[in-house]
């Protein structure tokens, strides 16, 4: 059965839309016969209001959603929590959506988006996304979006970033350092602006210090944890790397579980540098080397730019571009 529209509830209660709307909205000059005829008639006819879409005609919904890639990964967390701390001060709640990866997921939630739902978008892409270009109908439906960490790069919008290449050269750079000179990389997605951007810093970093590049010490994983634990093993034991930079936070986990089950020492065999912002990493066994990235400060920087982007509209240039700096953090799984 089909949903009806307001216009169609109200033509078959031989009420007016503004009636019915303002029934829904419980609103005190309708009395309560009346709101239970509609809301009885509405069940009956399969009609589902839609509170924000006339919100947003009257108000503001007073929520933002937040579009990330995954919720266990602890830079997530630590984003959302400086985006919800600046939502609070505005009086704004936030909704949260995680896509798990899933490029069709993201596309569902921007479409779910369209009705109002939330007043704007601050959103990290999948890491499946092939065609962005349907986020282009967002600026005609006056909702306006920033990106962090991850962004497409051919959607124009402000977006907060940290220096990724820089960050990942320095990593690659102190494994090098510390003797190492088969470096495996370890990425899921190359072709996502931060895969190309830390791989970038990974290949000069190689460069620079005259060692070859081997193109089978580029590890693409996935993100299923059991796949990669296949694929790291294999990676180990066929490739022998003395050293392991992980573009995300997962892979250096599942480089200690593989190095465990294989009993690869870590340092002394094997050096592990990755990305992340786990606040346990210096208590894991041995303590991790992290590029660490400031989290909550870039949740806070793109929450700002949102609502300078809601209250004084037009004032964010679409191509505004806010970049943080990251700190590598030197720890015992890289002998320091």
């Amino acid at each position: 059965m089909r949903n009806i529209n307001i216009k169609e509830l109200a033509k078959a209660l031989n009420l007016s839309t503004s009636t019915v709307s303002r029934a829904f909205r419980d609103n005190s000059d309708i009395s309560r016969e009346t709101k239970d005829k509609i809301l009885a008639a509405a069940k009956e006819l399969n009609y589902q209001p839609n509170h924000y879409a006339s919100n947003l005609r009257e108000q503001r919904s007073k929520t933002i959603a937040v579009i990330v890639p995954e919720l266990a990964n602890n830079f997530f967390s630590q984003a959302i929590h400086g985006i919800e701390g600046v939502a609070r001060s505005k009086g704004y709640h936030i909704l949260i959506y995680a896509t798990d990866d899933d490029f069709e997921k993201e596309v569902s939630f921007i479409r779910h988006l369209h009705n109002g739902r939330a007043d704007g978008i601050i959103m990290s892409v999948s890491g499946e996304g092939n065609d962005p270009t349907y986020l282009n109908g967002l600026n005609n439906k006056r909702l306006p979006l920033v990106f962090f960490d991850r962004v497409y790069e051919d959607i124009s919008a402000p977006r907060v970033i940290t220096n990724d290449y820089e960050s990942s050269f320095a990593a690659t750079q102190h494994l090098i350092k510390q003797g190492c000179q088969r470096i495996a990389y370890l990425v899921i997605n190359k072709n996502l602006s931060i895969g190309k951007t830390r791989m970038q810093g990974y290949l000069d970093a190689l460069e620079k210090y005259g060692i070859p590049f081997d193109d089978h010490l580029v590890v693409d994983c996935t993100n299923s944890y059991r796949k990669n634990g296949q694929i790291l093993k294999h990676m180990l034991q066929e490739l022998k790397p003395d050293g392991v930079f992980t573009s995300v936070e997962r892979l250096a986990f599942a480089t200690y579980t593989a190095c465990h089950e294989l009993g690869v020492q870590i340092p002394e065999q094997l050096k592990v540098v990755g990305f992340s912002s786990l606040e346990i990493a210096p208590l894991l066994n041995p303590s991790l080397t992290t590029v660490t990235q400031p989290a909550t400060r870039i949740g806070v920087e793109a929450a700002s730019l949102l609502f300078k982007m809601l209250e004084q509209p037009g004032t964010v240039n679409s191509n505004e571009q806010i970049v943080l700096v990251s700190r590598l953090i030197k720890r015992r799984s890289t002998a320091v």
